[in-house]
């Protein structure tokens, strides 16, 4: 008798669904709560609280919605094969647009076009709901329907161009075999990164978002000083319009060997109440750099198969609280401990970030640590140092 192999992957997928509503509604739980954590007390103010408590309960409840209805159609269609009925109709599908569906490049095509047009049409209402009713109802939101629709299409363009050459690729070196196929999988996948983390920030990006570089200024005198401090190769120093789409914060860096650039988010510099607060926030990206965080992340396992795969995933989680922890001690050092520290509470009001959250929940999804538990490390460090 064979093993039954598709109902025990349905059947640890729904293990795994209500494993993690069970983490939702501990996190659930402790949104709900009435005040502020102690450490908290004092520092964000009453009704940047209250903001965030109704913005994440409003996203919490959504987000049970919306993994009751993806399990569900997840389950269906994997117990009920209908990917396996959709490869034998995506070969008619590719018969009737005149091309040769036995060419196992072009049929897989066929098969994957389908499957994101179903991706993209069962996805569109919860993202629509997400951006224009949740974003929207506490202030985020700040694109037109027109906008949101034309970054899908444009999503939808690129995958277009850029998937066809990959899938034919990974068909070629899967259909040559090989004793070391696993070996030039990976390969073909670790130099496919490289060329995607190169490519995007300069060609994909630039499509969705408008870079401009940093004016000159005190700011930027700062940033560059601090750069070159740290022998922290920097070529380039933007500024991106993410208020065009959200009022939501981030600053991040990209590029290989001595070509590094640096990108602030428009927004990051409009809450951050001076120079120092936003240089402190560099202070913490400069520390991943120097700590050598991004070449450990880029090397860690990325894809693995169910249910290794959520164990990768919470150790990654893990990992990653390490390096935040680690880079928040790195921008102390620099003597950026207060201005961190207030950049920190500035950008979790900003953002409305959840003030409470459940022990269980955070350490297994949470790849930075909560507000409070930062806090007290920087806190913990000081007092160590007197």
């Amino acid at each position: 008798m064979a093993f039954p192999y598709m109902e025990a992957v349905v059947g640890f997928m729904i293990f795994m669904y209500f494993f993690e509503t069970y983490l939702d509604i501990r996190q659930h739980k402790a949104l709900k709560l009435p005040t502020l954590p102690k450490t908290l007390e004092g520092v964000i103010s009453q009704d940047k609280f209250l903001k965030s408590r109704a913005y994440s309960l409003d996203k919490s409840y959504f987000h049970f919605v919306h993994e009751f209805v993806t399990i569900v159609m997840d389950s269906t269609i994997l117990y009920f094969r209908v990917l396996p009925w959709f490869w034998k109709k995506s070969e008619h599908l590719v018969t009737l647009v005149g091309l040769n569906a036995e060419n196992e490049i072009l049929h897989t095509l066929g098969f994957l076009a389908g499957v994101m047009i179903w991706s993209q049409i069962t996805d569109l209402p919860f993202s629509l709901y997400s951006t224009f009713v949740i974003e929207a109802r506490h202030g985020f939101n700040k694109q037109t329907i027109w906008l949101f629709f034309r970054d899908m299409i444009k999503g939808m363009l690129i995958a277009i161009v850029i998937g066809p050459p990959i899938v034919a690729a990974i068909i070629v070196i899967v259909q040559k075999g090989s004793p070391y196929l696993a070996i030039y999988l990976w390969g073909f996948m670790l130099v496919l990164s490289l060329v995607m983390m190169t490519i995007y920030p300069v060609l994909i990006a630039p499509l969705f978002n408008k870079f401009t570089p940093l004016p000159d200024g005190t700011l930027r005198e700062k940033i560059e000083k601090l750069a070159a401090s740290l022998k922290f190769p920097l070529k380039k120093l933007f500024v991106v319009d993410g208020s065009t789409r959200s009022s939501h914060s981030n600053a991040y860096m990209y590029g290989f060997f001595k070509n590094k650039r640096i990108v602030l988010y428009d927004t990051l510099i409009q809450q951050c109440k001076n120079d120092d607060e936003v240089v402190a926030v560099i202070a913490h990206e400069l520390g991943h750099w120097k700590l050598n965080h991004t070449v450990y992340s880029f090397v860690a396992v990325q894809h693995t198969v169910i249910p290794i795969q959520h164990l990768v995933s919470f150790g990654l989680n893990l990992v990653s609280r390490s390096f935040e922890f680690q880079a928040d001690a790195f921008a102390k050092k620099l003597g950026y401990a207060a201005e961190l520290r207030d950049a920190l509470v500035k950008l979790q009001e900003e953002n409305l970030s959840a003030m409470n959250t459940d022990p269980w929940y955070s350490a297994y999804h949470y790849s930075h640590p909560p507000l409070v538990e930062r806090l007290a490390a920087i806190d913990k460090s000081d007092k160590k140092e007197k």
